[in-house]
């Protein structure tokens, strides 16, 4: 990148200049010039306060370290602890009560409750299949999946199969809109369900393929077609059962992704200003057939008076940027230094989300734009992303709060301060979510010199994690989320095990979130069900109106092993578990570029593996070998015998480049790197060991 354009003091990369100047501007109604001269003063500006908020954080990560070194070998004192928490600045005072003032969210957000994709941004495939996976099939779901506890059988269609996922299906049917008399096994014309319903206003009206029904919210498109496969076999002709699926995705510029550079950024902005523009397309080949994938189009439907009425066809798209941490060379500011990538992220995803705005039956009914922002830390990072976003507002020429913000709650800061970082951004708060692996991950760092952290499998049944769930959802109803917001779980990390997911992830929409995320279009068809079985506002009324709250004791609880004696298999079982789950993850992510994919675990059980994986993974590695627990001998050996095993389980990828043979690569050394040098990474992170490692690979190759 020395062939630099200057701009307002600005160096930017050629192709970050042609990309904004060419396609992200026309059609905004913004002057070139204008643009750059206000992205200038915004890197200068809020460069300084970016640093300054990142200092913060190391100081008090300092203080903290201090403190757990100088009472290491005395019993663990709850009130002393919580009392230098607050002393130091970390645990805030919590101000009186209030209500959230966000305005003109989007149904999906406000009204209805549903699952929730989070995809790559930088490919295109995903991007739309996730925008398209609003509408998903019901019998394709039970049928594709192990739902109904096992696998389909090879080869062509089973009908016996078939049979069984019509019976779940019709069933399912039975129980969240029950006919007044008899089943929908034994329903012969769909013509008869208006007034068949046991609730009439289920019923929601007639399209061209059928009926659609109206349950919590959320429609269902029986699709009636004698002449198919499965509705000539059916009494009433039904050929499929349509769920309302994922209501809203996050399309991902930040843990999904190996954005490292200015090629890598335009991929990124370009495949979200396609889908803002609406006109973003795929070339995609299955088997002998080519076709061009686009955005889904609505679906129209006429009541029982006549009225014609829309259905959207595609879900909510949601932007996530990225934190405060890392920097980009796309953009050289005017002294020299990289930009900050979270203040070009700002900038740039509103410029193209500008384009959605200004058009008809785009992506937001209410003229909003949805930004997640990840690993905020406490209330004052949530009020400079406020103020980032107002100047953003004022320099693309938008209403204020135009720019909703979405909170991941995934830092230990934030857990314990959550009501106050929703009042740092109450106007404009439109989301709040638990993220399980980065929260754990930061809470191993945090308390790295608390002593040696209980096995990552054990982290589940601890105090702090129950707490810190239940403490989300209370906190968020509390600050009057229900009816403008969003209350969210995270994902299910294993793509292919579906049968378990519908067993357990029934318990998010019970414990009040009003979304979750999924993995797939499938799993959010297969997750719907359990928002049509759970009706989530009834659920936070009533824990609303049971008014308590998770202990805050509980959640600054230490996942500390106490008095635990690990035999060696137990211990080597951790390790190669970790590195395996490291390695696996690292070696794509470097040599390929790939940010989030199905990783097969030390069992060959394929796992979602992103950058919060690898947190909390080389975050545990590196706290038992900062506490003597293992030896960097031992840290090392199971790397190498890990290299194998992912060798193994990559054998069939074509691109692979294997680990192995010298473990000396740039891949098996940032997975090295990430162990050893994790008690010194900021708050854990593995974004600057990866970033640093993927550009030396992309130099290599070029």
């Amino acid at each position: 990148m020395t062939d630099r354009i200057e701009k307002f003091g600005l160096r930017i990369a050629p192709e970050l200049v042609d990309f904004i100047e060419r396609k992200a501007i026309p059609g905004t109604g913004i002057a070139v010039e204008d643009f750059w001269r206000d992205l200038a003063g915004l890197l200068h500006d809020f460069g300084p306060e970016n640093r300054r908020l990142l200092e913060r954080r190391e100081a008090l990560q300092a203080q903290i370290d201090a403190w757990h070194l100088a009472h290491k070998h005395e019993d663990f004192d709850p009130a002393a602890y919580r009392t230098f928490l607050r002393d130091i600045g970390y645990l805030l005072p919590e101000g009186a009560d209030f209500t959230i003032e966000t305005e003109n969210t989007d149904p999906e957000i406000a009204e209805i409750a549903g699952p929730q994709l989070v995809v790559p941004i930088t490919n295109a495939r995903y991007a739309l299949n996730a925008a398209n996976a609003r509408w998903g099939s019901l019998y394709d779901a039970l049928y594709g999946t192990d739902a109904l506890g096992d696998l389909p059988p090879a080869g062509d269609y089973s009908p016996e199969r078939g049979a069984r996922v019509i019976r779940w299906a019709k069933a399912f049917l039975d129980e969240i809109a029950p006919l007044r008399t008899g089943a929908w096994a034994d329903l012969a014309n769909v013509d008869e369900i208006a007034d068949a319903l046991v609730d009439p206003a289920q019923y929601a009206g007639r399209t061209k393929h059928g009926i659609v029904l109206v349950n919590n919210g959320l429609h269902i498109m029986i699709i009636v077609d004698y002449g198919s496969r499965i509705g000539q076999g059916d009494p009433a002709g039904i050929a499929d059962i349509m769920l309302e699926s994922a209501l809203s995705a996050i399309m991902d510029c930040e843990d999904s992704v190996a954005c490292v550079d200015a090629a890598d950024k335009v991929q990124a902005y370009t495949n979200w200003l396609g889908l803002m523009r609406g006109d973003l397309e795929e070339q995609v080949t299955k088997g002998k057939r080519s076709f061009v994938r686009t955005l889904a189009r609505d679906h129209v439907y006429t009541d029982r008076d006549g009225q014609r009425h829309r259905l959207k066809g595609r879900a909510l798209m949601l932007v996530r940027n990225v934190g405060h941490l890392m920097t980009n060379p796309a953009i050289l500011d005017r002294d020299g230094n990289e930009a900050y990538e979270g203040l070009m992220d700002a900038m740039i995803t509103t410029l193209c989300a500008r384009h959605d705005l200004a058009r008809e039956g785009g992506n937001s009914q209410t003229g909003s734009v949805y930004v997640v922002k990840p690993k905020m830390h406490g209330p004052e990072e949530v009020a400079f992303t406020d103020k980032l976003f107002s100047r953003v507002e004022d320099a693309l020429g938008l209403p204020r709060y135009t720019v909703k913000l979405g909170i991941m709650d995934e830092e230990r800061r934030t857990s314990v301060n959550l009501k106050e970082c929703i009042r740092a951004a109450r106007h404009r708060v439109a989301f709040i979510n638990t993220g399980f692996l980065d929260r754990t991950g930061d809470e191993i760092h945090c308390s790295m010199q608390a002593g040696a952290m209980i096995r990552k499998g054990d982290m589940k049944d601890t105090p702090w994690i129950a707490a810190y769930e239940d403490n989300n959802v209370d906190v968020g109803l509390a600050c009057g989320l229900q009816g403008r917001a969003q209350i969210g779980k995270g994902m299910w990390a294993m793509p292919d095990l579906m049968a378990d997911m519908l067993k357990s992830k029934i318990a998010h929409p019970e414990a009040g979130a009003n979304t979750a995320w999924v993995p797939s279009p499938t799993a959010a068809t297969l997750h719907a069900t359990h928002y049509h079985r759970v009706d989530v506002r009834a659920r936070q009324a009533a824990i609303r109106a049971n008014g308590r709250r998770a202990a805050l004791d509980d959640l600054l609880t230490i996942p500390v092993a106490r008095g635990q004696n690990w035999s060696e298999a137990e211990i080597t079982a951790e390790l190669e578990n970790n590195a395996q789950g490291i390695l696996g993850y690292v070696v794509r992510w470097i040599d390929q570029g790939i940010g989030c994919s199905k990783v097969p675990d030390i069992h060959d059980v394929a796992l979602m593996e992103d950058r919060a994986t690898c947190r909390i993974s080389s975050q545990h590695m590196a706290n038992w070998l900062h506490q003597g627990v293992v030896t960097k001998e031992q840290v090392l050996a199971v790397l190498r015998r890990m290299a194998a095993v992912v060798d193994r389980q990559n054998a069939a990828d074509p691109l692979y480049q294997p680990m192995a043979l010298a473990c000396d690569g740039i891949a098996f050394s940032a997975a090295r790197d990430l162990v050893l040098k994790g008690t010194s990474q900021p708050s854990g992170y593995t974004e600057p060991i990866l970033h640093a490692s993927r550009r030396a690979k992309k130099a290599a190759g070029s």
